[in-house]
């Protein structure tokens, strides 16, 4: 077998194994006319380097709680106009790995393995393919029932689960993964609250499946006339799963959890009070821990920029747990003007990341450390805990256009938090170092 060749993703620009090592000095790539972006530079508002980690225009990070890192921790995948790429941290080179069309699911827990999705002759069905990155080694796992979508692999990479709409289908618009793989678009339409309302009271059946990965085998999870959506394997748990009630969020009691027998669907947070929305929930990295959004109240403004002249934001927002295993519950508290689209959280759970708003002076990339309020004296059972978020910003993205939703993640060792960004006009994969560039 040959071996795998890499490029350089930078060809004027110093490899990211001296950014990774360097505690001290900066690089500058000055950004001039008919030239590609800076490769690195220090953000002078927030202190922290700032580093671009592809070299093709349109390429692009996983969704934020899609795995794209191999189980060493070692290689990011990320997608390219051309298919599926890898980049590999301690160089900075790059390959490609899977051409397109393919949409990609997940990286496996178990081995360097992309699971991904390609149109077939028909435009309602597609099939699930995979790839080892490392050895090349492809296969076609399995054809997917019609409207069907997979998004999700589980931790010993034994079934993968989705779901598929009977019917016409017409009312979901491309919300429900009928678009195909190849085609469909990063960025987010403005309607996007209209079209998920009208997507909710459409009330199309639906069936969750999981599809065994070395038989093909198809099972039924559940039918419902709800819109299931957002499914996610447990990291460290092959038999559970988590999916969401999608819609609009204050309609929803969102996040639920099933186990792979169909058995112990459980609701994970129940609406309490008005106007209370929660959504964007992934595992921890120990799938010990749900975590999620929670939005409570809303208030309109009109001095938004011009793309989103009008916004919504919440009166009061914190990031939830929810333990899987005992039970107990935490809120951690955030300001108003910290909301992001999506939060996340470290593998080691020390600290939290967020990728900013469009609402005006949530422009950020942002770090949070968060810390729990100690009291001795509290009293009563099965209290929830609170906690508050201690903000840093990370990067300014006052020149980003959040229809492009910037997507963090932080890297296997937790110095890095990566993300993707149209600060530049076409997208790229940036990565922000959480420790300032002197070295603090």
């Amino acid at each position: 077998m040959t071996t795998p060749k890499y490029r350089t993703v930078r060809s004027n620009a110093t490899a990211l194994a001296l950014v990774l090592l360097a505690t001290r000095g900066f690089i500058h790539a000055a950004e001039t006319e008919n030239k590609e972006p800076p490769a690195s530079w220090i953000d002078p508002d927030t202190g922290h380097r700032v580093m671009r980690l592809t070299g093709e225009p349109g390429s692009a990070s996983f969704y934020f709680t899609d795995n794209g890192y191999t189980p060493d921790g070692k290689q990011l995948v990320y997608t390219t106009p051309a298919g599926i790429a890898v980049l590999v941290l301690a160089t900075g080179r790059s390959r490609q790995v899977v051409p397109a069309p393919a949409r990609p699911v997940v990286v496996g827990r178990k081995t360097p393995t992309v699971y991904y999705t390609k149109p077939t002759t028909d435009p309602l069905f597609t099939a699930l393919w995979s790839t080892n990155v490392d050895t090349g080694e492809t296969r076609k796992l399995v054809d997917l029932p019609r409207r069907g979508s997979v998004t999700t692999i589980n931790a010993d990479e034994t079934l993968a689960a989705g779901t598929d709409i009977e019917g016409d289908a017409s009312a979901g618009g491309n919300y429900d993964g009928l678009a195909a793989p190849a085609t469909r678009s990063l960025d987010q339409p403005s309607n996007k609250v209209q079209m998920m309302a009208v997507r909710l009271a459409a009330r199309l059946p639906m069936t969750m499946f999981t599809v065994n990965l070395r038989t093909g085998q198809t099972k039924t999870l559940l039918q419902s006339t709800d819109w299931l959506n957002h499914l996610q394997f447990s990291p460290t748990d092959p038999s559970l799963l988590m999916y969401c009630h999608e819609g609009v969020k204050v309609q929803v009691d969102r996040i639920w959890t099933i186990r792979t027998d169909g058995s112990n669907n459980t609701l994970v947070h129940k609406r309490s009070i008005q106007m209370e929305g929660v959504g964007h929930e992934w595992w921890s990295r120990d799938g010990r821990t749900i975590w999620y959004d929670i939005n409570i109240g809303r208030q309109t403004h009109t001095d938004g920029d011009k793309d989103y002249p009008t916004y919504t934001r919440a009166l009061v927002g914190f990031v939830g747990g929810y333990n899987v295993e005992n039970g107990e519950r935490i809120r951690y508290h955030y300001q108003p003007e910290e909301w992001s689209i999506h939060f996340n959280s470290s593998p080691d759970g020390a600290l939290f990341c967020g990728d900013g708003g469009r609402s005006p002076g949530s422009h950020w990339i942002y770090l949070f450390r968060p810390e729990r309020v100690q009291d001795e004296k509290m009293l009563g059972d099965d209290l929830t805990r609170l906690g508050a978020f201690h903000p840093e910003r990370l990067v300014n993205m006052a020149k980003h256009n959040y229809k492009l939703e910037p997507n963090v993640t932080f890297t296997p060792d937790a110095k890095w938090v990566i993300f993707r960004s149209n600060m530049f006009g076409p997208t790229y994969v940036f990565a922000v170092e959480v420790a300032k560039a002197d070295g603090r």
